[in-house]
């Protein structure tokens, strides 16, 4: 799969890119702001990884852009699921800290044919 993954912090970033290319996966990014992160639309992207406070605002409105595409989203946040706006509440979401099985199983679900 091909993963954006819109982080700001770089060493998260590294983790989980790191992650996804042991998994066999092809990354897209990191981006560490919103507008480097929507320089890509849907075509191309098979599942994105967002981290929801970006120096640039929250990614919401990307998320909502990428899922519309049908483009599985995953937030990867400190924020709290209670944070999202009530149109993204059924968006799959990972705290942080996270444990890679978490990412990991965020692939499988992506993989799947319900997804």
């Amino acid at each position: 799969m091909r993963i954006l993954i819109l982080e700001d912090d770089p060493l998260i970033a590294l983790d989980l890119q790191l992650i996804l290319e042991d998994e066999g996966h092809e990354v897209i990014g990191p981006c560490a702001s919103l507008a480097e992160a929507q320089r890509y639309g849907s075509p191309g992207i098979d599942l994105a990884l967002l981290d929801v406070d970006l120096p640039d605002g929250k990614s919401f409105d990307l998320a909502a852009r990428l899922i519309e595409g049908g483009v599985p989203v995953s937030f990867v946040s400190a924020s709290t699921r209670a944070e999202l706006p009530p149109h993204l509440g059924d968006v799959a979401f990972i705290a942080k800290p996270y444990q890679h099985a978490a990412i990991r199983n965020s692939l499988t679900l992506a993989c799947s044919p319900a997804a």
